[in-house]
């Protein structure tokens, strides 16, 4: 495994609790007081390497995949270093940030003959699963138009801003790191390519120009990430800060932001459906809607993830669901269920019964678990595995909404050579 902060978490549990005949072999990072946590969290022996080591750590350990978790921009090189080293890959979304590097990641995959999967988690959550059901089986005939909107709270959407993420040459902004998720199930649902992007938006909430910068102190400081209250954060990188300078708990308010916190989207696709998708990182609370009208009716996914985000007596954020249950006394977490509609032309709404999960992403990433690391992909049918070309159609749309944002025109994905074909 190359990449060894918070995200590396959720794998190396996995690879490390008996699970799995998969192996945990070797982990890198440029920091080695990150490595220094992950080894003595895996309570064993375990190769350490740099970034510059990776040949060497596959080769001597073996390896017959690398894992990615390393920030955004830096995932073509390791990909395809590994690739020509003669392993396959599993990638932390997003794929990568730019078009050279799709262009990059595609070239290399085509010359070794290697696979490259995505960590596209949302695809096994059973809600996101169940839309793919009914979208194929023909439910509503042709889709025609995806309205798609998602809200990230005041605690999730600000921490984008206070981390490595904020740089947009780094992370790609939120339409490709975060949206590209989101993108991806589009893709996935529909089963089909975009043609074209318009993107409208920019840093309204956040930032040194943002509209909160204004507000009194006790406002601006709910922003303030209490980092030291979180032991596997600071361990993680307030205690080693000294080897790379990183500062996890950068000012939301700051100067230095590149990316945007309010952004929409027109998406054209192949078969002549139509996206409108919204993306906002100052919400009340977090979780997202998404419509499919259809030729034969309508399906509506309506999903709260985190219901609200209070502050306690010292003025600070709190998420913690007994936190919020002890100050209000009520429990504002999942105040509902999922609820997913169907409504077919000249008939009554249906709702669809979805079952209780558990796990991170809505119960997705045990499943998506299972598919990595267990012997046999889970239901096939339904295309859940995702490669590099998954991978690349979904940043597509991020870094065409990047290059519309940038000239205020909608933008060809066939103009932007992205590694395969987006025809219209």
């Amino acid at each position: 495994m190359l990449g060894t902060g918070a995200r590396a978490g959720t794998f190396i549990d996995a690879l490390t609790a008996g699970r799995y005949a998969a192996e945990l072999v070797a982990i890198g990072d440029s920091n080695p007081g990150r490595l220094d946590y992950y080894q003595r969290r895996i309570g064993g022996d375990v190769v350490r390497f740099g970034p510059d080591e990776l040949e060497a750590a596959l080769r001597d350990t073996a390896a017959t995949v690398l894992l990615v978790a390393t920030p955004d921009a830096t995932h073509a090189q390791y990909i395809e270093r590994a690739v020509d080293a003669g392993v396959d890959v599993i990638v932390e979304k997003p794929l990568a940030v730019t078009a050279a590097q799709t262009r990059q990641i595609a070239a290399a995959v085509e010359r070794t003959g290697r696979s490259v999967r995505l960590a596209f988690n949302y695809r096994y959550a059973p809600r996101n699963t169940e839309v793919k059901r009914l979208l194929a089986a023909g439910t509503i005939g042709r889709v025609t138009a995806v309205h798609f909107e998602w809200l990230l709270d005041t605690a999730h959407g600000a921490d984008y801003f206070r981390r490595w993420h904020r740089e947009k040459d780094i992370s790609g902004g939120l339409l490709v790191h975060k949206s590209s998720h989101h993108f991806d199930l589009v893709n996935w649902w529909l089963a089909d390519r975009p043609t074209r992007v318009y993107a409208s938006g920019g840093l309204r909430f956040y930032g040194e120009h943002g509209i909160v910068r204004d507000a009194g102190d006790d406002v601006r400081d709910r922003f303030d990430l209490t980092i030291d209250g979180d032991p596997s954060i600071r361990a993680l990188y307030t205690d080693h800060a000294h080897h790379d300078g990183y500062t996890r708990n950068e000012n939301v308010f700051g100067p230095g932001i590149t990316i945007e916190d309010t952004v929409g989207l027109v998406v054209d696709y192949g078969s002549r459906t139509t996206l409108t998708y919204s993306l906002t990182a100052h919400s009340p609370y977090e979780g997202y809607r998404v419509a499919f009208t259809g030729t034969r009716g309508r399906i509506e996914l309506d999903v709260v993830e985190r219901s609200a985000v209070l502050v306690d007596g010292h003025g600070h954020t709190v998420i913690d669901p007994s936190v919020i249950r002890e100050a209000s006394g009520h429990d504002p977490v999942r105040p509902r269920r999922d609820e997913l509609r169907v409504q077919r032309h000249w008939e009554s709404a249906v709702v669809h019964e979805l079952p209780e999960v558990s796990g991170s992403h809505g119960g997705a990433d045990p499943l998506l678990l299972d598919d990595l690391f267990g012997p046999a992909v889970a239901e096939p049918e339904l295309g859940r595995v995702s490669s590099h070309v998954d991978g690349i159609a979904a940043v597509a749309v991020g870094i065409a909404g990047n290059a519309s944002l940038a000239s205020g025109q909608a933008v060809d994905l066939a103009g932007l050579d992205l590694g395969i074909g987006f025809d219209r």
